[in-house]
């Protein structure tokens, strides 16, 4: 098995979710995740924002805001729905995943909340679509003011390891509240929610990074990285709180805080600019983590090889 930072094109289109991975464990601390939204006009419309972002080092794509019940990817040649993603990673040559919300129409809401079309929410049936499509992973989270709680994050985690199956490779977590009273700041993650979220069956553990979430200090967060690893389970801290868009040395300091963290994977989430984070701060970030060396490889990897 390959380290991921060692991966191109034809390994990942071979591999399967649990052997993604082990290629992530492997990379010890130095794989970039960017999240991105399809169905916004690109930042660059001659392209997609997932090839945008794996230009600037992005080792693996996350699409937000996706349906799976009505696929469509603005910036992609004409292509049938249900290619959609298939043909979003040949272009790339990266994993592909999805994001999904189990909301909780029970949820104490701190605000008005939004409501989601089927195909975005974490059901059995968006799921089992989700996995016809050619997802390489799943990640079940919230965006804001959609009402995703941890209880439902939980069962959603039973129901996609049921689809999946065991080499599917299941994302879990919060990046900030979701609009959900009683599970803001550091009220978010306690170390029985994370204990939970890994016995049903999460494979990577998703948590704030240091500086992005009231109270989420860098011994805060690892504190409960420790406690995600020692179960065997990956962590992944997330820049999702719109700082993205911010300026590079705040990105820095993000990504250096997440590092000392011990996280397994970094975030970089959508709100940037349309639908992408500032493609310098991928960069910026890639850099901090992992040097020039493996992001400029990374980025100038043919699709080819």
């Amino acid at each position: 098995m390959k380290r991921l930072l060692d991966c191109t094109a034809t390994d990942f289109e071979s591999m399967n979710g649990q052997e993604l991975k082990q290629a992530i464990r492997a990379s010890e601390g130095r794989t970039i995740v960017s999240e991105v939204i399809g169905s916004f006009t690109p930042y660059y419309p001659a392209v997609t924002n997932a090839e945008l972002a794996s230009a600037f080092g992005a080792d693996m794509i996350l699409l937000n805001f996706f349906d799976v019940f009505h696929p469509s990817m603005e910036g992609l040649p004409e292509t049938k729905p249900d290619d959609i993603v298939r043909t979003l990673k040949k272009l790339t040559g990266r994993p592909v995943g999805l994001n999904l919300e189990p909301v909780d129409l029970q949820a104490k809401r701190l605000e008005n909340l939004t409501e989601l079309p089927e195909g975005r929410l974490a059901s059995e049936e968006s799921l089992q679509k989700a996995k016809e499509l050619g997802f390489d992973f799943v990640c079940l989270t919230g965006n804001p003011k959609t009402g995703v709680t941890n209880l439902e994050i939980l069962a959603a985690i039973q129901k996609a390891r049921s689809v999946f199956g065991e080499e599917g490779l299941i994302i879990a977590g919060k990046m900030h509240g979701a609009g959900v009273s009683g599970e803001t700041g550091r009220q978010m993650m306690s170390e029985e929610t994370l204990h939970a979220f890994i016995e049903a069956g999460a494979d990577i553990v998703l948590i704030p990074s240091p500086g992005t979430v009231p109270g989420f200090t860098v011994e805060n967060t690892a504190k409960l990285v420790d406690i995600v690893q020692q179960k065997g389970a990956l962590a992944i801290l997330t820049t999702g709180t719109s700082q993205e868009g911010a300026d590079e040395s705040t990105i820095r300091q993000i990504a250096l805080n997440s590092k000392m963290a011990g996280a397994d994977m970094f975030h970089i989430g959508d709100a940037g600019v349309a639908g992408i984070a500032i493609p310098e701060n991928i960069m910026t970030y890639s850099i901090v983590v992992r040097g020039k060396r493996h992001t400029y490889v990374r980025m100038a990897s043919s699709v080819l090889r």
